[in-house]
C-alpha cells in the first residue's frame, strides 16, 4: 500500500506515475442457507481495509527524467515479489471463524474478514504494497526535496496501516525497517528545517540589505545625489525584491510586510525628492534662459553699432554677465550661445572691416611719416646737443603732421622715433650732471680717495711680491677700486 503523501509531494518533485489506491470496506459474507439446502457457491473473498492489490505502477521514464537532478533509487513493487517471499508472508497469517489474522510479536491481530486461506492473498499483496511504500518513502528521503509536512504525512499514512495492521506479512521485520526509515526521516526533517531556517535568515538578510540600500539612497543629501544613476539603482533594488519573492526562500509574512513598508517609504521619499529636484531645476533653467535671452537681445542690438569702442566695451560686459548668469538646460544654453556668439562675431567682423578700410585710406601717410623718422635717425649719434635739439623739433612736427597710419605701422614708426627722442633726453641729463657743482664736488672727493687707495694698494702689492707672498686678494681689491674710479670719472 502506498503512503497517502505521495499525491501531496512538493511541486519541485516529479509526480509519481502511479495510481492512488483507496481503502475498500470488505463485503459481508451471505448468510448460510439451511443445512438441508444444497451447498452454496464459494463466497467472494473479502477485501481488506488496505490499498487495492496490484495498484502500484512503476514511474514512467518521463517522470523519472523530471527528477534527473536526484539519483534514481530502485524500489520493489508487489508485482515483482518472488513466490517464496509471498509464501513467507502468507505464513504470518491465518483464517479462523471467517476472520483473517496476522501474527505480530507472537500474537494474533485481526486484520479483516476472510472466508478461507485463499482470501489471505489479498492481505499479503497489501503487505508488499505497504513494504514498497516504505521503500518508496525511504527513496524519496534521499532523492527528492521533501517538506517536513510531506514527511509527516507520509509517516502518518504508513503508521495508519501498521497500527492497527490491515495486511498479512512479516510485520515485525517491516516494523523494524519502518522504524529505521522513520528515524532517518526525523533526521531529514531536522536537516530540512535547519536548512530552511538558514535560508530564511539569509533571505531576511538579503531583503534587509535591499531595504537599507534604498533607505540610504533616500537619505542622501540632495547635492550628493546622482539622479540618473541612483534612480537606476533604486529600480534595480525593486527588481531584486521581486526576484527574491519569486525564487528566494519564504520569510515570515509579518517580517516581509514590515520590510516592504520601509522599502516603499524609502522609494516614495526618493521619488518625492527627485520630483522636487527636477521641478526646482526646471524653474532655475527657466530663470537662466530668461536672463540669457535678455543678454542675447542686447548683443544682437549692440552688433549693429558703429561706435567700435563702445561696442567692444559692451560685449566685454555682456560676456561677464553671461558667465555669471549660471548654467541652464544644455540644449537651450547651446542655442542661446550660438545666437550670442553670432552677434559678437558680426560686430567684430564689422569692426575689422572698418579698420581694414581705414588702414587702406591711411596707407598714404606711411611714406611721409617714415621720411620724418629717417631724418630724425640721421641726427644720431649726438655730437652737438643744441644743434640736434634745434633740428629735431621741426622733424617731430612733420612726423605728427603726417597724420595717422595703418595699425601695422603705428608701433614700428613710433618706436623708431622714440629711440631718437630718448637719446636726446639722455644727452640732456648727462650734460646737466656734468655741470652740477654738487655732483662734481662729490665725484672729485670720491675720485681723490680712490686714487689714494689705488696708490696704497699698488705699493702693498709690490712689497708683497718682493717678499714672495700671495697678491691675489690685493690685486682683486685694486681692480675693484679702479673700476669705481672709472665710473666716477665718467660722470
Amino acid at each position: 500500500m502506498t503512503e497517502s503523501s505521495d499525491a501531496s509531494a512538493p511541486h519541485t518533485e516529479a509526480p509519481a506515475a502511479e495510481s492512488q489506491p483507496t481503502p475498500e470496506t470488505p463485503v459481508e459474507e451471505s448468510a448460510p442457507a439451511a443445512e438441508a439446502a444444497p451447498a452454496p457457491k464459494p463466497a467472494k473473498a473479502p477485501r481488506p481495509r488496505a490499498p487495492k492489490p496490484g495498484s502500484f505502477k512503476a514511474p514512467s521514464p518521463a517522470a523519472v527524467a523530471k527528477q534527473a537532478t536526484h539519483p534514481v533509487v530502485a524500489v520493489p513493487v508487489a508485482a515483482e515479489v518472488p513466490t517464496e517471499r509471498f509464501e513467507e508472508a502468507l505464513a504470518h497469517g491465518l483464517v479462523e471463524d471467517g476472520k483473517a489474522y496476522v501474527i505480530v510479536a507472537e500474537e494474533r491481530v485481526e486484520v479483516g474478514e476472510a472466508a478461507d486461506d485463499d482470501a489471505l492473498h489479498a492481505y499479503a499483496h497489501a503487505f508488499f504494497e505497504l513494504e514498497a511504500s516504505v521503500e518508496r518513502f525511504h527513496a524519496r528521503l534521499s532523492s527528492a526535496e521533501l517538506s517536513p509536512k510531506d514527511i509527516d504525512e507520509s509517516v502518518a499514512a504508513i503508521e495508519a496501516i501498521l497500527t492497527p495492521p490491515s495486511v498479512v506479512g512479516d510485520l515485525d521485520t517491516l516494523g523494524e525497517r519502518f522504524a529505521a526509515v522513520k528515524a532517518e526521516a526525523d533526521e531529514v526533517r531536522t536537516r530540512i528545517q535547519e536548512e530552511r531556517r538558514v535560508a530564511r535568515e539569509a533571505a531576511v538578510a538579503a531583503r534587509e540589505e535591499i531595504v537599507v540600500t534604498a533607505e540610504a539612497l533616500a537619505a542622501k543629501p540632495e547635492d550628493q545625489v546622482h539622479w540618473k544613476n541612483d534612480t537606476a539603482t533604486l529600480r534595480g533594488l525593486l527588481d531584486q525584491w521581486k526576484e527574491a519573492q519569486r525564487s528566494g526562500a519564504r520569510i515570515p509574512k509579518d517580517v516581509e510586510r514590515a520590510m516592504w513598508a520601509r522599502f516603499t517609504h524609502a522609494r516614495s521619499a526618493f521619488e518625492k525628492a527627485r520630483k522636487h529636484h527636477f521641478a526646482e531645476l526646471d524653474r532655475s533653467n527657466a530663470d537662466v534662459a530668461s536672463r540669457k535671452e535678455a543678454l542675447v537681445a542686447q548683443a544682437e542690438e549692440l552688433s549693429r553699432t558703429t561706435d567700435w569702442d563702445r561696442g567692444a566695451r559692451g560685449f566685454r560686459d555682456l560676456m561677464n554677465d553671461w558667465r555669471t548668469a549660471g548654467r541652464g538646460r544644455r540644449t537651450v544654453d547651446d542655442a542661446l550661445w550660438k545666437r550670442f556668439q553670432a552677434a559678437q562675431d558680426a560686430f567684430f567682423e564689422a569692426r575689422r572691416g572698418a579698420a581694414d578700410a581705414e588702414d587702406e585710406a591711411l596707407s598714404g601717410n606711411v611714406e611721409a611719416k617714415e621720411a620724418a623718422v629717417v631724418e630724425a635717425e640721421a641726427l644720431l649719434p649726438i655730437k652737438d646737443l643744441a644743434a640736434v635739439k634745434q633740428a629735431l623739433h621741426p622733424i617731430q612736427d612733420r612726423f605728427e603732421a603726417a597724420g595717422r597710419v595703418p595699425r601695422a605701422d603705428i608701433a614700428r614708426l613710433s618706436k623708431r622715433m622714440a629711440v631718437v627722442e630718448k637719446a636726446v633726453r639722455d644727452a640732456e641729463d648727462a650734460e646737466w650732471n656734468s655741470r652740477n657743482p654738487e655732483l662734481e664736488a662729490r665725484a672729485t672727493g670720491a675720485a681723490a680717495q680712490l686714487l689714494s687707495a689705488i696708490t696704497a694698494l699698488e705699493e702693498e702689492i709690490a712689497e708683497a711680491k718682493a717678499k714672495g707672498r700671495s697678491t691675489a686678494k690685493l690685486e682683486e681689491s685694486l681692480d675693484a677700486r679702479k673700476a669705481w674710479l672709472k665710473q666716477i670719472q665718467a660722470l
